[in-house]
């Protein structure tokens, strides 16, 4: 049965999109999934299902909107999908002699391939670096992304997560 991580947008950042892991983990139990683990407060989650992709991603926005009473985006990866998102970080092996550390090193998940514009389209860059991946926007903040005014407009419909989350969710989904 393949394992999928699902992240969800918006939820328990700035205090908008409320939703308690425990909640969480009953939504996607009572959607039929298998070993439901959630990791952080930030919306992520690692199940088993038999279902496609695009199914699981339907069901589980299905069930958020009606249990919120508002839609939540969720980007669903395979175990080996989120295993080669860490592996393609092209940051990790900067052309520096320091590489950049993996908290502050982000990836923007995306339901699809970003365009090919999408670093063309970068607004208030400074420090930061911007790398166009298969389904995601990789982005290392040197200075930290709370200071930063770096906007990404193909980006706005993803969801980020830090390389230390993306790493433990994949250690998560391979150990099944």
């Amino acid at each position: 049965m393949p394992t999928y991580v699902a992240l969800l947008r918006a939820v328990n950042v700035g205090g908008t999109g409320t939703l308690a892991m425990s909640r969480l983990k009953s939504i996607c139990t009572d959607a039929g999934f298998d070993r439901v683990e959630t990791y952080i407060a930030s919306g992520n989650v690692v199940f088993d299902s038999k279902a496609k992709p695009a199914a699981v991603k339907a069901e589980l926005e299905t069930r958020l909107a009606a249990a919120l009473g508002k839609p939540v985006g969720v980007m669903v990866r395979t175990a080996a999908e989120i295993a080669a998102v860490l592996a393609s970080n092209p940051f990790a092996k900067a052309k520096t002699r320091t590489k950049a550390e993996p908290k502050l090193t982000y990836v923007v998940f995306l339901d699809a391939a970003p365009p090919r514009d999408a670093l063309e389209t970068v607004k208030g860059q400074a420090d930061e670096k911007v790398a166009r991946g298969k389904r995601e926007i990789f982005v290392h903040y040197p200075s930290g992304m709370g200071r930063s005014k770096l906007r990404i407009p193909a980006a706005r419909a993803g969801t980020a997560r830090n390389l230390n989350t993306v790493a433990k969710l994949a250690a998560m989904a391979a150990r099944r």
